[in-house]
């Protein structure tokens, strides 16, 4: 269960990047890093009270998984055809 989780996790922390940028732009990296735990917290497929567990026990995955993400979206080309 937990690596299905994991899994979920870094699908939703790709799309929280992504929109994190697309909502706040460049700068901001704190807070477009909270953007991203929550809603990548708020789109786990769990009751909530697990959710809130989950979020404390794997924090740190979470974060490492957010900094990758941004990492991978900054290796994306600007424009197309780059």
């Amino acid at each position: 269960m937990f690596e299905n989780l994991k899994l979920k996790i870094k699908e939703l922390a790709r799309k929280a990047v992504f929109i994190a940028e697309s909502q706040l732009g460049s700068g901001k990296g704190q807070e477009k890093k909270k953007l991203a735990i929550d809603y990548i917290v708020r789109n786990l497929p769990l009751p909530i009270f697990v959710k809130t567990i989950i979020s404390v026990f794997l924090s740190s995955f979470i974060d490492d998984v957010i900094e990758i993400s941004v990492s991978y979206m900054k290796s994306l080309p600007a424009k197309e055809g780059e």
